[in-house]
């Protein structure tokens, strides 16, 4: 029976993947509009496609060394492993924003006839995306599971999709934050030219780096957390040895119901006659209620214990709660947005500073909520070895949604392009603000997915960990004994130092790296705007293919180091100073990514909000001295909520991913 009900996983995945080509065919056989919108949309799917052929081609390279090195020490198994999880994570990635970078002009063109047409078709442009990455995940892990039946042999997969996930998100964040800072700095504040206005020459740029950036490179994240999360669970469902196969393949059951219930809910999309807020929200709903039913179903079903449902829907009311925290710190007209906007009447210095005291206050609720989640999983589950697995079907339950959160997430570049569309193709009064709505509703959704993101890392991470002290055998299973990580030895104070400060040093690179490649655009932009003649009055086009030249190289230049050293460290301080202070590593890292993640995110998104609030009409509204101050605000936040923020999720997944793949290397350290 228990193979049978293994089958759910891949066959929810094909489901999926059908899906996914109706939603593929629904998008492209609409309409693309006039010949200017044509133009316009190719630019963007030109320069976002060379941006990821010259990326992938990078990734792929870095990637074949390291099989042959996997190989050699690990074993092929381990190889292949790795091998799938990095392709499928691309793959993924790749027909995800393909897609979006087409769904944004038909969605634009749509807007003129129809405003809720133009949101179906985001929406099921972004949809593509989320099914895509939950489906190949699945078919991928239960593919590997079959053949080679020891969830251990598997984790290589995790690296990967780890490792692919980290050079997309940096390199995408560093790009499209680069070409963003560009163009607001040199058009808003020097040129008092609207934001997407086609005589900037880093419009483009910025076009393509919302699609590789919050596409693609949130994509790649939220198929890597899913991944690791599966796979460590189902390492952990050893535990249940007196369940047998039954609590490794939970995992896999579970989420493929969750799938399931993604595609029930993504469908309710357009099918009643609501606001996109409420068809979105009443989407989310029925997600999250066919997920806790399915929950509950495969929990009674497959391990006969219901606190194991309790520990997964603590994980789905954590990740809402989160969300709404989130939501509080950069919600448009909430209170830190508004204060941060009054500030800046007094100028950009007294905006940032306001703006760092509620980055700095925002991390604090989210971790309670996880330490919470954390407890009563493991108590819920009984406590001792068993209270582990609750940890783990806790980060299950968040995850359980990673679909539709997806799909509301690259549905968010989507509407925000075909907004910047409308502008430079000469159709924004035949569409009036019902593009802008929809775009406002991109950002919260952004928003979520970020917090979202979040919550997922923090408990993976946990779950990661956990696994590995398994694996090295500091967690003894057969004993029920705990493990005993003594903090007064050196090597593990030393571990938990370098841990605590790598976060630090990931982000000074990744940072910046977008500030040098920032002032590029910036110089270019303004060399054009000076020798280009009749530029700025619109007699002449600029050299959009400049820009995402200059974008496209440094962030590639920009993501490599940052990225090794979240596999160089844990390896060298495993060889070096042995699993005790590697596990150190893990923790020290851990705990700064879990403050710092939060801050940079929602510091970010409340100065661009505390911006997006004086542009609507407050305090003034555009073009004044405080507008100039916000925007100030809002590129020191954009590296921070679009490139750090969202790459240390991954960072810290992929420290401990490469600590669980090459753990039975360091067990003969030399201390």
């Amino acid at each position: 029976m228990t193979s049978e009900v293994a089958l759910i996983a891949p066959i929810s995945g094909v489901i999926a993947l059908l899906v996914v080509c109706y939603f593929i065919y629904f998008v492209l056989k609409q309409s693309v509009g006039t010949k200017r919108m044509r133009e316009v949309s190719s630019y963007i799917i030109e320069g976002a496609n060379a941006f990821l052929k010259r990326q992938y081609s990078t990734i792929i390279v870095i990637a074949i060394i390291l099989a042959i090195l996997i190989y050699y020490v690990l074993g092929w198994h381990t190889a292949i492993s790795f091998i799938f999880g990095a392709a499928l994570s691309l793959l993924a990635a790749y027909i995800g924003m393909n897609v979006a970078v087409r769904a944004n002009v038909r969605s634009a063109n749509a807007a003129r006839r129809s405003a809720r047409k133009a949101f179906l078709i985001a929406f099921r442009g972004g949809a593509v995306m989320g099914l895509c990455i939950v489906s190949l995940s699945l078919l991928g892990i239960s593919i590997l599971y079959y053949f080679f039946e020891d969830p251990e042999l598997i984790v290589g997969f995790g690296f990967g999709a780890s490792l692919a996930a980290l050079f997309a998100q940096l390199g995408g964040g560093i790009y499209t934050k680069a070409a963003d800072i560009g163009a607001d700095l040199v058009g808003k504040v020097e040129k008092k030219i609207p934001e997407d206005d086609p005589r900037n020459p880093a419009v483009i740029a910025d076009q393509v780096g919302d699609n590789v950036g919050d596409c693609a490179g949130r994509g790649a994240d939220l198929f890597e957390s899913f991944s690791d999360n599966i796979i460590c669970a189902m390492i952990l469902g050893i535990l249940f040895a007196n369940l047998g196969k039954n609590a490794i393949i939970f995992p896999l059951v579970a989420q493929a119901i969750g799938l399931i219930a993604t595609i029930i809910g993504v469908l309710t999309i357009g099918k009643f006659k609501l606001s996109p807020n409420k068809s979105f929200n009443l989407a989310l709903a029925i997600t999250g209620f066919l997920c806790a039913l399915g929950f509950y179903l495969s929990t009674i079903f497959l391990l006969g214990n219901i606190n194991i449902f309790y520990a997964a829907l603590s994980g789905l009311i954590a990740s809402l709660i989160i969300g709404l925290v989130a939501q509080y710190y950069t919600g448009l007209g909430k209170k830190p947005v508004r204060k941060i906007a009054e500030a800046s009447q007094r100028g950009s210095a007294i905006n940032i500073i306001i703006g760092l005291s509620y980055g700095l206050e925002s991390p604090f609720i989210p971790t309670l909520v996880i330490a919470g989640v954390i407890m009563f999983s493991y108590l819920i589950c009984g406590g001792g070895i068993i209270g582990f697995y609750g940890v783990a079907a806790a980060t299950l339950g968040i995850l359980s949604t990673t679909g539709i959160i997806m799909a509301s997430d690259a549905f968010g570049p989507i509407v925000d392009n075909a907004d910047g569309i409308a502008e430079m193709s000469g159709i924004k009064d035949k569409v009036g603000t019902s593009l802008e709505k929809l775009d406002a509703l991109g950002n919260t959704t952004k928003a979520i997915t970020k917090a979202y993101a979040m919550a997922c890392a923090g408990l993976s991470a946990v779950v990661i960990f956990l696994t590995y002290l398994r694996i090295v055998g500091l967690l003894d299973v057969t004993k029920g004994v705990f493990p005993v990580i003594n903090v007064v030895k050196p090597e593990v104070l030393i571990g938990l130092l370098i841990g605590g400060v790598l976060p630090y040093l990931f982000s000074a690179l990744a940072i910046g790296a977008t500030g040098r490649t920032a002032f590029q655009v910036v110089d270019e932009v303004r060399r054009q705007f000076r020798e280009i003649r009749g530029l700025l009055s619109g007699k002449a086009k600029p050299d959009y293919g400049k820009c995402v030249d200059i974008t496209t190289k440094n962030a590639l230049k920009g993501m490599i180091i940052p990225s090794l050293l979240a596999i160089v460290s844990p390896i060298l301080i495993g060889f070096l100073l042995g699993i005790e202070a590697l596990a150190g590593l893990l923790l020290g890292q851990t705990l700064s990514v879990l403050m710092l993640a939060p801050f940079f995110i929602n510091v970010g998104g409340a100065w661009d909000n505390a911006k997006k609030y004086i542009e609507i009409g407050n305090l003034g509204g555009k073009g004044t001295k405080t507008h100039a101050a916000a925007v100030v605000g809002d590129t020191v936040g954009d590296p921070l909520k679009d490139v750090a923020g969202p790459s240390l999720h991954i960072f810290t997944k992929l420290v401990n991913m490469t600590a669980l793949v090459f753990a039975p290397l360091f067990l003969s350290s030399i201390i």
